[in-house]
């Protein structure tokens, strides 16, 4: 199993990279969110990755975190969750953007990446809210675990835990809003506030009915 590469940015293109490792040339295909934040051409740099094995096909995918690596392995664990929706998801959110959705139980959230419907995104949800905080408590970038800092990615960090988040959604249904709205406002609010009444303050700006 390869499980991280380092070396130098050989190639990139549309939905993958070439990674020069001593010569071998591994190409390596990634979310949009991680081709944006890689270093360009020329550069060391450094992936955790994920190798999926078929009978007739194999292919390396990689990641700046090993949170973004282990929702790969657990969005693909879902039935209708192949590596292209996985990729699709986290490109979309980020694995940060897609802790809060299952946690929040947003699958409005999931929804929006390319290619994954509602019936899909609200089995993400189902399947994954229980699992959702082990992935949380891992964090750790490539950087990080290398001690190289071109290889460093700076990942968007909420700024309200996940128990203040789960509070406020509480409120806020116990008020009367639908549970995916009050999710989706919750974690946009989660940008702006840290602890539970500024989520629900923030939240409800965001409900409110717009004239």
């Amino acid at each position: 199993m390869i499980g991280k590469l380092t070396g130098r940015l050989e190639h990139r293109a549309t939905d993958h990279v070439m990674i020069d490792v001593g010569g071998i040339g591994y190409l390596v295909y990634c979310s949009e969110r991680t081709l944006t934040a890689l270093p360009p051409v020329g550069d060391a740099v450094a992936l955790y990755t994920d190798l999926l094995v078929r009978e007739d096909l194999l292919q390396l995918f990689g990641f700046t975190t090993m949170i973004e690596k282990e929702w790969h392995k657990l969005l693909m664990s879902v039935q209708g969750i192949g590596a292209k929706a996985s990729m699709a998801i986290l490109g979309a959110l980020g694995p940060d953007g897609v802790s809060r959705a299952v946690t929040l139980g947003d699958w409005n959230a999931i929804k929006a990446a390319k290619g994954v419907g509602p019936k899909t995104a609200q089995k993400v949800v189902i399947e994954l809210k229980d699992k959702a905080p082990g992935i949380m408590a891992m964090g750790g970038t490539v950087a990080q675990a290398t001690g190289d800092a071109s290889a460093q990615v700076i990942e968007p960090v909420s700024n309200a835990s996940a128990g203040a988040q789960a509070e406020a959604l509480s409120a806020l249904t116990n008020l009367g809003y639908a549970h995916g709205d009050a999710a989706s406002a919750v974690a946009r609010a989660s940008d702006n506030a840290s602890d539970t009444s500024g989520l629900i303050r923030e939240a409800l700006k965001l409900l409110a009915p717009k004239e």
